[in-house]
């Protein structure tokens, strides 16, 4: 009968492969989190500069295509110019309200900020401006 203190032949080394083992799922576990939150990042701040830029082209003394450029200068300055390719501008109708759309694709990150492109459409809205 071996007591606990004793150490058998057949299991020396295997707190080492367990450790291994463990330290690699729990790292994997900690970097698809922080890409999960990385991802979650990027759409929050696409979603706040397409509003920015479709409450400046609401504005009665500017057009869509100020709004346009202003969620592109926004994007560029917050995450990089890679975000900012696919930015347009349009007039929608919700109820009797006339609104501004401003819709941003860009790519997914995946790893860090590379990823797929064009799989990450969102939008902002404001309400236009009518001059009286």
């Amino acid at each position: 009968m071996t007591g606990p203190a004793e150490v058998r032949a057949d299991d020396a080394g295997s707190a080492v492969v367990g450790f291994v083992l463990v330290a690699v799922l729990v790292t994997a576990m900690f970097l698809g989190v922080v890409q999960v939150a990385v991802a979650l990042h990027v759409r929050s701040t696409l979603v706040d500069c397409a509003a920015e830029g479709a409450r400046l082209a609401a504005r009665s003394d500017r057009s869509l295509g100020d709004g346009e450029q202003r969620a592109r200068d926004l994007i560029t300055q917050s995450l990089s110019s890679g975000y900012a390719g696919q930015v347009s501008a349009r007039y929608t109708q919700a109820a009797d309200a006339r609104l501004v759309e401003v819709t941003v694709t860009a790519p997914v990150p995946v790893i860090g900020l590379w990823g797929p492109s064009s799989l990450l459409t969102v939008e902002g809205h404001a309400l236009v401006e009518e001059i009286l």
